[in-house]
């Protein structure tokens, strides 16, 4: 969540800059000032009651050993009087702060200036576009594919769940397990470390990486338990480092890790749900960066450049998006879509999303370091798909679909065991 510091210091720069996010409630900012003065306030009119009492409290003892009962039982009554008025005071300083906390947390993270203006996926900036391959006219999209191949059983996954529930099985089973090994692998081979986090976070855990309240009707819950599905394994291994103190010399600290991912995808219809589109179980390999402020733009670019070269050597048609304020996440700063083309679809599929997060997620996390001048300060957070399963796994599909035959890119080749399916 932003900092109140930030709004006080320049209010209208924060205006504008949200007003980049299309955001309609600009005076919540001026609000959150005005309750931060009043928290404030009531804070030193506690501190000076206690101040009072601590100091009358003393002089009553030496009073009375002065034999001056008279002003000895004056100051009790004092004393009495400002203690009685400390509970009130506490009361709606703390029924002040929870109203203050609450109203920021409605404030989406400030955009960074690099962030194009724009209202939806329309506006967004292609950074780069390679070139998109033709298929015959008798080419299948993925869910023909994986029937014709036996790799895929969308039937059977309704049977036992629901729509967008899918079943792998044979070798589907085995390539879907290939490309998480091969993806997990590039990643350490870059230096991140690999974890394998808890599947159900709670609440604390939604709320510090931004899910909650802002996704909270996109999100599974137990109710019994109070734990939410994970929506990406970001949101596990971003709260490892949650109330913690991290010594600089440890940062950047690299995490990737497999999960499944759990989306309700409410209000999501059509063409955009058929096959592998959009589901409500996935599976994604994730990678996460905490590092400090004055370095996380060029973490950014590097983890640009390091799932760009993973599309690379899967061979998939990719462009690069630079999204618009309009289409941005509620908690990113910055963020950059890579799309594959499904070239039977005739479509681009986003198949990653990488952000920067700067302090948002920190600030509620409270994780923090101290720099060389020995002064605390937010870590950045940054993630990356690295990357969804489904849409890479349908676009391999029907994109190097022959006759009788899918011939899979050279990298995967021994983790499949084989070079075609057929």
């Amino acid at each position: 969540m932003l900092q109140v510091n930030v709004m006080r210091n320049n209010p209208q720069f924060v205006k504008e800059r949200l007003a980049v996010k299309n955001f309609k409630q600009p005076e919540l900012v001026d609000a959150i000032i005005a309750l931060d003065d009043e928290r404030k306030k009531l804070q030193a009119e506690f501190d000076s009651l206690q101040a009072k009492i601590n100091a009358s409290s003393k002089n009553i003892g030496t009073l009375m050993a002065a034999g001056d009962t008279k002003e000895a039982a004056q100051l009790k009554a004092d004393v009495a009087t400002w203690k009685s008025q400390l509970d009130p005071v506490k009361k709606q300083a703390a029924e002040t702060e929870k109203k203050l906390e609450e109203t920021i947390t409605l404030l989406p993270n400030l955009p960074s200036e690099r962030v194009p203006k724009g209202f939806s996926a329309e506006d967004n900036e292609v950074v780069k576009q390679n070139e998109v391959p033709t298929l015959s006219e008798n080419a299948l999209p993925h869910w023909e594919l994986t029937k014709k191949y036996k790799l895929i059983d969308f039937d059977l996954g309704t049977k036992i769940t629901g729509s967008g529930f899918p079943v792998y099985t044979g070798k589907g089973a085995k390539l879907q397990r290939s490309l998480i090994q091969y993806f997990l692998d590039y990643n350490t081979n870059a230096g991140y470390k690999e974890i394998i986090p808890p599947f159900m976070v709670n609440e604390a855990s939604a709320f510090g990486t931004g899910q909650l309240p802002d996704k909270e009707g996109q999100m599974y819950f137990v109710n019994e338990d109070g734990f939410y599905l994970i929506p990406t394994s970001e949101v596990p291994l971003t709260n490892i480092y949650r109330d913690t103190i991290v010594k600089q010399e440890e940062l950047p600290v690299k995490m990737t890790a497999y999960s499944p991912c759990f989306r309700r995808e409410a209000g999501s219809y059509g063409k955009d749900v058929r096959g592998l589109n959009r589901l409500h179980q996935f599976e994604k390999v994730e990678i996460v960066q905490l590092i400090e402020a004055n370095k996380s733009y060029e973490a950014l670019e590097e983890m640009v450049d390091h799932v760009e070269r993973l599309l690379q050597l899967l061979e998939l048609p990719y462009r690069i998006l630079r999204l618009c304020g309009g289409d941005m996440s509620f908690t990113s700063a910055l963020t950059y879509d890579f799309e594959v083309y499904s070239a039977a679809q005739k479509r681009w599929l986003e198949v990653s999303s990488v952000s920067n997060f700067e302090s948002y997620q920190s600030n509620r996390l409270k994780c923090r370091y101290k720099d060389e001048a020995g002064k605390m300060q937010l870590v950045h957070t940054l993630n990356g798909s690295s990357l969804a399963l489904p849409r890479i796994l349908a676009c391999l599909l029907e994109n190097n679909q022959t006759e009788n035959s899918i011939i899979l890119p050279e990298v995967l080749h021994n983790y499949f065991g084989a070079d075609v399916i057929n």
